[in-house]
């Protein structure tokens, strides 16, 4: 794993111990950033299931200013903090070991919106739907920003969800990836 644009380029990443985390592919990585930037000009990130951290250090590498990693993994929390200081960018991290309701309504209590949310749960106990809800329901998504998620290819998930519309989504062989903005940055009216 490493890191494959940006700042930190190449960049060698450690994984996590274990099989119990599935690191996205750099293949992923190129074709949610191709989606989604290529680069950026500061913003917010989270990188809900931060598994070894490698999404969101891409995203700081591209242009982020700040990315808050949750995982309840406590070897995956090891390794982001471990990756986040190999690349110099512990003054724009924020990392915490909690699942991720948890994790969600403590942001909501500190009013915390994001540009960019990956999410990236464990396959057998997918529950994005959920989460989704959640994040519209409780507004964590700034109007201008995205959601990204990875599943399995099997999760079919809905087109819209509150305000939030669903624009792409591509399968590559085990996985699937999906990308939901606000329906007010296409300019569409309910």
């Amino acid at each position: 794993m490493r890191i494959i644009s940006g700042t930190c380029k190449g960049r060698k990443l450690k994984s996590v111990p274990g099989k119990s985390t599935r690191p996205t592919t750099d293949k992923m990585k190129e074709t949610i950033f191709n989606w989604i930037g290529p680069y950026f000009s500061g913003g917010s990130c989270l990188d809900l299931y931060a598994g070894s951290g490698g999404v969101g250090l891409e995203a700081l590498s591209r242009g982020m200013d700040l990315v808050v990693f949750v995982d309840n993994n406590k070897q995956a929390i090891q390794t982001v903090k471990t990756n986040v200081s190999m690349c110099g960018m512990d003054d724009k991290c924020e990392i915490y070991n909690n699942d991720s309701e948890r994790a969600l309504k403590a942001i909501v209590k500190r009013n915390l919106q994001f540009d960019l949310i990956f999410l990236d749960p464990p396959y057998k106990r997918q529950k994005l739907n959920m989460l989704l809800e959640m994040i519209e329901k409780k507004s964590l998504l700034k109007e201008s920003g995205c959601i990204i998620c990875e599943h399995d290819p099997e999760v079919i998930l809905p087109d819209t969800i509150g305000e939030l519309e669903q624009v792409k989504s591509a399968s590559y062989g085990m996985s699937s990836l999906t990308m939901y903005i606000h329906e007010e940055k296409r300019g569409g009216a309910r």
